[in-house]
């Protein structure tokens, strides 16, 4: 496993001139992770994890925390609340098997979208994919999901309907 990545710990400004620090997921952060999938509605739960479920299981949550940094990287989203932080946000890529592409997850606490999170931590992901020899990034979206079509979009990324899963939208973009 590659040493932890400081160089990403990045604080930005939400729109409503809200800070939040940007940073590479630990595997401490186990609590911190479930909590925020916990606190997401249903509706976001599934438009993420394409499932109904209301936490992470053990081993979903290892694999989701535990990661190398390379071929596995989640940056969070992280604001101070009572002396706390809190996770709103999480965008993830995970290499494919050739290691010069990679796939992309991203999810919002329902509070803080249409924030600037989401591309804050998207800019902040792609150029560290990019930095870490990925050459695309693509996503397989919920066709029911029309924000995150919308996101993807404007985020430079081609969007086709899943010819196998009409339910489905691929998106890919070069990095």
């Amino acid at each position: 496993m590659a040493d932890y990545p400081a160089e990403l710990v990045r604080e930005r400004t939400l729109f409503d001139g809200s800070p939040v620090t940007i940073r590479p997921i630990r595997a401490e952060d186990k609590p911190l992770e479930q909590e925020f999938v916990q606190h997401l509605s249903a509706d976001s739960r599934y438009k993420r994890f394409m499932s109904t479920l209301k936490e992470l299981p053990p081993g979903k949550l290892k694999y989701l925390t535990e990661i190398d940094y390379v071929r596995h990287l989640a940056l969070v989203a992280i604001i101070q609340r009572d002396g706390q932080d809190v996770e709103i946000g999480v965008a993830r890529y995970i290499a494919g098997p050739s290691g010069d592409e990679c796939e992309f997850a991203i999810a919002i606490d329902d509070e803080w979208q249409g924030s600037g999170v989401a591309g804050i931590l998207m800019l902040e992901l792609i150029d560290a994919a990019r930095a870490r020899g990925m050459q695309k990034m693509e996503a397989f979206i919920l066709a029911a999901n029309n924000n995150m079509i919308k996101f993807a979009h404007q985020l430079g990324f081609a969007l086709h309907r899943d010819p196998d899963d009409p339910g489905m939208f691929h998106a890919v973009r070069s990095l």
